[in-house]
């Protein structure tokens, strides 16, 4: 019963290798289920429900970076959009939606990620292209999967601190640290692997004061928590 709740779906590189037209048309059928295009927003208000308490933006990382076509991911790297004119308007979209976001806190999720330490590292293509937004419109948060273990890493540029929380312990478990040398040095907040196979998840708990984040082990237990603040 826990799991009779909505569910806000994107799509990953495995998705682009069946049919993902077909998971968006299934938002017509399932009440569950929310997938209305490749990129999309969605809001969640204060109890009041005059004001947006958080804003979401949904982007498709493969068609913005490449890997559609790709299964190899442990020996091929991304090497750009399928189609760069597609690829081009979604980032001119992408930034649209940043510059309209006034709600206290703005979580910007895809399927790859920005930074990452473990078996893909980071994706180059979002460090060039979205991070620097991240920073310019104070992005409370930057969730991913991809790598299947839970990492908390953080960033600051100009005076600008960006959180992003990889979270891809929902299936199998890896221990991997190919790439602890890519990422920014002391970006590494916490990393969750190892042998345990039945995995864990994200927690976000928000008011209008701070945003809460837990990593939670599939016993409940909380393994990591950090709070975060309202975008100044």
């Amino acid at each position: 019963s826990s799991l009779q709740t909505p569910w806000y779906v994107l799509a990953g590189n495995h998705d682009h290798l069946g049919n993902v037209s077909a998971q968006i048309e299934y938002s017509k059928i399932s009440k569950r289920w929310n997938f209305p295009d490749y990129f999309y927003t969605f809001s969640l208000w204060q109890s009041d429900k005059q004001k947006k308490l958080v804003d979401f933006i949904m982007l498709d990382t493969v068609i913005l970076c490449g890997g559609g076509n790709s299964s190899d991911w442990e020996h091929t790297p991304l090497k750009g959009p399928d189609n760069s004119y597609l690829a081009e308007a979604y980032w001119q979209w992408v930034e649209e939606q940043f510059r309209q976001s006034t709600a206290p806190y703005l979580i910007v999720s895809g399927h790859f990620p920005v930074y990452s330490v473990a078996e893909h590292g980071p994706t180059k293509c979002l460090v060039d292209r979205l991070r620097p937004l991240l920073h310019q419109y104070r992005v409370t948060a930057y969730l991913c999967g991809h790598d299947h273990n839970l990492q908390h890493l953080a960033d600051d540029a100009d005076g600008i601190h960006m959180d992003y929380f990889v979270v891809g312990a929902g299936n199998i478990v890896q221990n991997n640290h190919d790439h602890a040398g890519d990422v920014p040095a002391g970006s590494l907040k916490y990393f969750w692997g190892g042998a345990i196979v039945l995995g864990g998840f994200g927690l976000i708990e928000v008011n209008s004061t701070q945003m809460t984040f837990s990593f939670i082990e599939h016993s409940e237990k909380t393994l990591y928590q950090t709070t975060l603040n309202p975008r100044s």
